[in-house]
């Protein structure tokens, strides 16, 4: 087996560091509480780390609207603590990347201070302005995506929201401000970026108008009420077309190789992943992004076997078709998607599922994401009063509602609740107490806490607990870490008509590990052709006692997660 990178072997861990743990007991998330959890991510078995935005943000977009590229905000902290959360993270050998915002700023950076002053300002084109608006582009958070200054008698350009204006990359100077940045805390030591919306960087220079006959606030709408096929079909059309020329504009594949170059002059394999699909942001397989999502994969309402081996066929294909081989990046679950737990159970099974999904994640070919929180079972909560939703689309979206489609403000806010951000982005549950530990008693925390710490779903209750949701992730991670098939060993499926199992091979040339993953309660006798005889047991979901089974015929509970190892 080649050697492989350290992004290559390891399993990555989201936090998200609002909600991820409380050092100093005023009800947001900091460096101070996510360093004091550091053991407790070692212990669990990950070796990187993806932290959300830690930087100074007025918090329109929950720090994906910056205002100042260098700092960290001060509720997180300060960049001393920062520099002790990196340190103390290397010392545990875990990895660190950083979320790297290109696209926007906030409208609070000084950059856009300067900007909006006045046309002959020096920074004045750093942004995308023009006189009147020249299309009817939405923002995809807010509305309309052009907004009026007057200081300028301009109107600025924001993909995202009014507060997120667009930096204009055409400019060589904001490019050469932002790759300051960049190797700024590449000095500090990080070891990487995930890239933040790198589709939306360039637009289309045309400006071409979309087509469709609806605002934003009647396609969400149109979204939620969309039943038939016809309907569903068209929903997702007019979602494509709305925004199909504000995505993937000329430029960005030559701005991917100089950000790539940036990073290579760095020792210790520093990395990127971007957060997109396309595996054409990889260029060759050695000279853009690292790493893409495998995004395809987690977008069906429902996990099945038959979704799964279409989705590796096609991206490990293409991924395979790349000059030097492309690195697959396989997550179900991130701070912009409803929990793993909620979005793929059946009301039923959802503990069941939720293994079974996270089983899939962790042995599929490539490199695995996982989201503070998957590993206890945490749930999406449903926020219905309007006033305790932090995230300001969702807040948009109620009022236009309310406002302009004249939905009952009941409807309104169960809606709002619904397609929030907020819901799966509550607190870590920590423990069985008031804030599920989170906080101190008395805080009062940024978002609510799920109410659900004080049924298990903490980490505390599961701390010990053999058969806790928690113990299960120890337990798998433990055994892809000591499985070099599991961690970079081909992908070869297996019994690719079964419809209720996922069967498939990780190879080495000196281990072969068979996984099979059993989405049905039913229980099944499989037979397998395979050169080798006997199937040594790694790990399983059901407390089997026998180790070794032959491989001409392995039994398999319901809704069992199976490993072997094949002698």
């Amino acid at each position: 087996m080649q050697k492989l990178k350290w992004w290559q072997t390891a399993v990555f861990y989201q936090i998200y560091p609002r909600s991820f743990a409380d050092g100093n007991g005023d009800g947001i998330g900091d460096f101070q509480g996510i360093t004091a959890k550091l053991d407790y991510l070692a212990d669990l078995g990950v070796n990187a780390i993806w932290l959300s935005p830690h930087f100074p943000s007025p918090n329109w977009d929950c720090g994906y609207d910056i205002s100042d590229y260098y700092g960290v905000a001060p509720e997180y902290g300060t960049l001393g603590d920062f520099e002790t959360f990196l340190r103390e993270a290397h010392a545990r050998k875990l990895r660190v990347i950083l979320d790297l915002v290109l696209n926007h700023t906030s409208e609070e950076h000084p950059w856009f201070l300067e900007s909006k002053s006045s046309r002959d300002n020096p920074k004045s084109d750093w942004y995308v302005w023009a006189d009147t608006p020249p299309n009817n582009w939405q923002s995809c958070f807010d509305g309309d995506a052009w907004t009026y200054v007057p200081e300028r008698g301009q109107y600025y350009y924001h993909y995202f929201m009014k507060q997120q204006p667009d930096l204009n990359w055409n400019n060589p100077a904001v490019k050469q401000a932002m790759w300051d940045v960049v190797r700024f805390w590449l000095d500090l030591g990080v070891d990487g970026f995930r890239l933040d919306a790198i589709g939306t960087i360039y637009e289309d220079p045309a400006l071409t108008p979309h087509t469709v006959p609806m605002n934003l606030a009647e396609l969400r709408r149109f979204s939620e009420t969309a039943k038939t096929p016809e309907e569903i079909e068209l929903k997702n059309k007019y979602w494509h077309d709305m925004f199909c020329h504000q995505w993937d504009g000329p430029g960005l594949h030559d701005l991917m190789k100089e950000l790539r170059t940036i990073l290579d002059e760095y020792d210790g394999d520093r990395m990127l992943v971007g957060e997109d699909d396309n595996i054409a942001y990889m260029g060759n397989g050695g000279d853009e992004l690292h790493m893409v999502f495998n995004f395809p994969l987690m977008r069906v309402e429902r996990i099945t076997p038959d979704h799964i081996r279409r989705n590796q066929k096609t991206r490990l294909s293409a991924l395979g078709r790349l000059p030097v081989e492309g690195w697959p990046c396989n997550t179900l679950g991130n701070h912009d998607s409803s929990r793993l737990y909620t979005r793929y159970g059946d009301g039923v099974h959802d503990a069941e599922l939720a293994r079974l999904n996270a089983a899939l994640v962790l042995t599929l070919r490539g490199t695995p994401f996982l989201y503070n929180g998957e590993e206890i079972g945490m749930t999406d909560l449903i926020i219905t009063d309007p006033s305790q939703l932090r995230d300001t689309m969702a807040s948009w979206y109620y009022e236009q509602l309310v406002n302009e489609l004249k939905i009952a403000p009941s409807e309104a806010a169960l809606r709002a609740g619904e397609t929030t951000r907020d819901k799966n982005r509550t607190p870590m549950q920590w423990e069985n107490s008031p804030n599920g530990g989170f906080s101190p008693a008395k805080a009062e925390t940024w978002l609510p806490v799920n109410p659900n710490y004080a049924a298990g779903i903490n980490v505390r209750d599961q701390q010990d607990a053999p058969n806790s949701m928690l113990n299960f992730y120890r337990n798998l991670l433990r055994v892809r870490k000591a499985s070099p098939a599991l961690i970079g060993g081909e992908y070869k499926p297996l019994h690719p008509k079964a419809g209720s199992y996922f069967a498939f091979l990780r190879q080495t040339d000196d281990q072969t590990v068979i996984v099979i993953l059993n989405y049905s309660p039913d229980r099944h006798e499989l037979r397998f052709r395979l050169p080798q005889k006997t199937a040594h047991l790694l790990f399983s979901s059901a407390g089997r006692s026998q180790k070794d089974e032959a491989t001409s015929r392995i039994s398999v509970g319901a809704f069992e997660v199976y490993l072997a190892e094949l002698l």
